[in-house]
């Protein structure tokens, strides 16, 4: 068998993925565990020192000094275990924040790097669902329950030791009792951890329900769905709770039947102690020490049945999470990215004979022998019915995917040959859908260009005719958006979107749609500021109104992923092809026949 493979799905082994995380923290790791020793010799010292009270200080209570050390005694273990677990609880604390933060973050960060095809197979709820309710269980264990692990199996050890060494005959009658009580406990434990991942999940379906309407709230609204929908979530929220109840009442039987057996071992060991003090083989100081120990030791076991079961969880938790951390794109920086320096005058730009097949769809070609040349500072419309490729074509001049045959050529360059940060540094990109994020404009500006200053940002808005409506709004540029740009209409969030492109100042601009969401006013004004942004540089734009396709230097008629017309408006519409149709059918029956 090898020796590196990997662990059983499930196990407490699958833990090791946290290693890495932990080690930085190596000193801290090193404090918690001699504070934990430190702790549970304390636990242990107790008993000792009770027996030491009992036999020595009650049996010669006539000397109160001698009374009055032993209960000093007494106090200053409970002090010691007071200060050495408390410190043990910081230190533990302190390492679960810090390695479940370290954990969060890189698997973050690590998503985040993810090509789009990542987010084709794996639902984005899940990604969130792992980052916070599995690193919550990580936490659990690193912070808490591995440290309490450890504790009470030092304790258990120690007072399974301590009473061989005292009494080796009650010892082997308590370890009977213990069996009866751990096996069954795990057995109830197994069906409560069970149920308790079914509640999870109940709760997981009730708040998906509650996210996927108070997202859609308009539309709830408009459709009289409100009652559907509250009752819905009503029978969600009942399913929890009954599973929930079913995982209670599991729970109260595994604690009821944990004290029931417990509470039999321990006065099975008291009468035994009992009768061995009256037939004058033990003191009461032994025997009070004795029944501590055998107290330690069942709840020992207690406490780690239930550990276990945490470790289980937290196992399953880790493996989802090592799952997300291991995931590779499949967009790669090269080896040995080449340096480039960006044009002044925008970009050359070359595909030969691409083609590319979605990952999900390998037997439709979105992107088909598709062969072009666009020179620095020309402005170029990509046109074609839906589905033609024209997306497409963005996602992989961005190297969102990289082409399964042909290739693409910057500046004499392969992109394939450039890093990613590099290449996508020298394009700017303004999608149909216009994004803003939770912040102010200012901050959604700056976002082309993080270090830009406040005149910087403010210029770029007055380009793109964003600076009116931002100093209209009650903060000016430090008002806050709302989630998803809510306090916006869409064609000021997609100003917002131009304003952000032209800050950035790439060679090379991709307009998707960028004047969809404007009304015919807007439009003009941001026509404008688009004809100033793409002065001097490159410029593909997916259109179709006519302002814009018509002032374009060529223009490109896509088709099910294909290159079938390019040409100039009246060229394209002289040669009354696919072109010729889509202007009479979307700019009028009058541009078709225009000379």
């Amino acid at each position: 068998m090898s020796a590196n493979k990997n662990p059983a799905p499930g196990t407490p082994q699958s833990l090791s993925g946290l290693l890495p995380f932990v080690q930085p923290y190596r000193l801290q790791v090193f404090l918690a565990s001699v504070f934990l020793l430190l702790a549970a010799g304390a636990t242990l010292l107790f008993p000792w020192a009770l027996r030491e009270l009992i036999d020595q200080g009650l049996m010669h209570a006539d000397q109160r000094s001698q009374l009055a050390y032993h209960f000093v005694q007494l106090f200053g273990v409970a002090v010691a275990l007071a200060v050495f677990s408390a410190m043990r609880f910081y230190m533990v604390s302190m390492l679960g924040e810090r390695v479940t933060a370290d954990i969060r973050n890189a698997v973050y960060s690590h998503v985040l790097e993810q090509s789009p095809s990542f987010f084709e197979t794996t639902q984005t709820g899940e990604v969130l669902s792992r980052l916070s309710s599995d690193t919550t269980l990580v936490q659990t264990v690193v912070g808490s329950s591995l440290s309490m692990g450890l504790r009470n199996l030092v304790m258990g050890v120690g007072a399974l030791l301590m009473l061989v060494w005292t009494n080796p005959l009650l010892m082997l009658q308590v370890i009977a009792v213990l069996i009866l009580i751990v096996f069954p406990s795990v057995k109830l434990g197994r069906r409560v951890r069970r149920l308790s991942r079914a509640s999870q999940d109940r709760v997981a379906d009730a708040s998906a329900i509650a996210a996927e309407v108070l997202n859609a709230i308009p539309v709830v609204q408009s459709y009289n769905a409100q009652k559907k929908e509250a009752l819905r979530f009503i029978d969600a929220t009942k399913q929890a709770v009954n599973t929930a109840l079913r995982r209670t009442r599991a729970r109260s039987v595994l604690v009821g039947f944990i004290i029931m057996a417990s509470s039999a071992a321990l006065l099975w060991g008291l009468y035994q102690g009992t009768l061995s003090v009256q037939e004058g083989n033990t003191s009461a100081g032994q025997l009070g020490q004795t029944v501590v120990y055998v107290i330690l030791l069942a709840s020992a076991f207690a406490v780690l049945g239930e550990v276990y079961g945490d470790l289980l969880r937290a196992a399953g938790a880790t493996e989802r999470l090592m799952e997300l951390l291991h995931s590779k794109s499949d967009v790669q920086d090269p080896l040995h990215p080449v340096d480039i320096t960006a044009p002044t005058q925008g970009s050359t730009l070359q595909l030969k004979d691409v083609e590319f097949r979605y990952p999900s769809r390998p037997d439709t070609p979105a992107i088909h022998a598709l062969t072009a040349t666009i020179y620095a500072g020309q402005t170029v419309a990509v046109v074609g019915p839906s589905g033609a490729g024209k997306t497409t074509l963005f996602a992989l001049l961005l190297r969102f995917h990289d082409p399964q045959s042909g290739r693409i050529v910057l500046n004499d360059h392969a992109i394939d040959t450039l890093g990613l940060h590099d290449l996508r540094q020298q394009i700017g990109l303004v999608p149909q859908d216009a994004v803003i994020f939770s912040g102010t404009a200012m901050d959604n500006i700056r976002y082309g260009l993080p270090d830009a200053s406040n005149d910087q940002v403010k210029a770029a808005a007055i380009a793109a005719f964003a600076d009116e409506f931002i100093t209209a709004l009650p903060q000016g540029y430090d008002t806050f958006l709302g989630e998803r740009g809510v306090r916006l209409s869409g064609g000021q969030r997609q100003r917002i979107s131009i304003a952000r492109a032209i800050l950035k100042n790439p060679p090379l601009l991709l307009l998707d749609e960028a004047t969809s969401a404007l009304d015919a006013h807007s439009e003009g004004m941001v026509q404008a500021a688009l004809e100033t942004a793409m002065k001097d540089r490159t410029t593909l734009v997916i259109a179709h109104r006519l302002a814009t396709v018509q002032k374009a230097d060529v223009i490109w008629v896509m088709d099910h992923g294909q290159l079938i017309e390019q040409g100039t408006h009246n060229q394209l519409l002289a040669q009354g092809g696919l072109y010729a149709s889509l202007a009479a059918l979307q700019f009028g029956a009058h541009e078709s026949s225009s000379p």
